[in-house]
């Protein structure tokens, strides 16, 4: 559950959102996620009962090459392959910036070397050094995520005092502009956005080679994995377009950091900047 989490929680909540926000608007943002959390469950189902029956390692390419033919589940694996290889590099290139904005007189690639040096690492030393580390970072961003929803409630009701607000501001983010500012079409351009951010839960089907018992871990995984996703994911958007409003949503800074500042939380963007450090080298 928490190689999935790793998968799926990196840059696609802790910065895309803001820019899913402004241009779809808070409403349409949540039923964006919404819908993709529904095909995202549709598909796990399969690959869950896929993955139980045939536990190995590898899953949806080894499934393709033995129902469909040698050459669907060649293709499948070489466009996996780089679909990571792609995310890769820019997971540490921006992992690079991060540490350069600590250290600016370092070169960026230094930084994004020593980060695919410990990954390759983690991978090479046994599934359990992979595992274990996986679960550390992951509960640091699954932490992180937890206490702004918390304090992100406090804050919309008043409990929390929130810079630019005498009084709670409440749901009127939300609708401030109408349901879908932007048109309900706006809603299915932002899919592809939600799919990337939700993409890394197949990771749950991969690790059923690895696993002792696939038939009675790899299902109870995939039911806590979709239901804490779908509350940490719309959860975080909910709170974050309460307190932000939708046009000024955007990527120069992460939303979580603009609501941690607002709240007075001292050295949020420190803080944050960590947590999206290690969001990135475990997705």
């Amino acid at each position: 559950m928490m190689i999935s989490f790793g998968g799926v929680i990196g840059t696609g909540l802790f910065l895309s959102t803001g820019y899913t926000v402004n241009q779809t608007g808070p409403v349409g943002t949540i039923l964006a996620y919404g819908v993709g959390a529904v095909i995202v469950y549709l598909v796990m189902l399969c690959l869950g009962e896929l993955s139980v029956a045939m536990p190995f390692t590898g899953a949806f390419h080894v499934y393709a090459t033995r129902f469909l033919g040698p050459a669907t589940g060649f293709v499948t694996a070489v466009l996996y392959w780089l679909t990571w290889t792609v995310a890769l590099g820019s997971e540490f290139t921006g992992a690079a910036m991060i540490m350069k904005g600590w250290f600016p007189t370092t070169p960026t690639w230094m930084w994004a070397a020593l980060f695919i040096a410990l990954v390759l690492a983690l991978n090479v030393t046994s599934v359990r050094v992979f595992a274990e580390a996986e679960t550390f970072l992951s509960s640091v961003k699954v932490a992180a995520i937890l206490i702004f929803i918390v304090m992100g409630a406090l804050a919309i009701v008043g409990v929390i005092p929130y810079e630019g607000y005498s009084s709670a501001p409440g749901l009127h983010n939300l609708t401030a502009d109408g349901l879908f500012p932007r048109g309900l079409g706006a809603v299915f351009t932002t899919m592809l956005a939600v799919n990337f951010a939700f993409s890394g839960t197949e990771l749950i089907g991969i690790t059923a080679g690895e696993t002792a018992e696939p038939g009675r871990t790899i299902p109870r995984a995939i039911r806590a994995t979709l239901a804490r996703l779908i509350l940490f994911f719309i959860g975080s958007i909910t709170v974050m377009s309460c307190l932000i409003p939708w046009r000024s949503a955007g990527v120069e800074q992460s939303p979580f950091v603009t609501v941690f500042d607002a709240m007075g939380v001292p050295y949020a963007g420190t803080i944050m900047n960590v947590v999206i450090l290690t969001a990135i080298l475990s997705a």
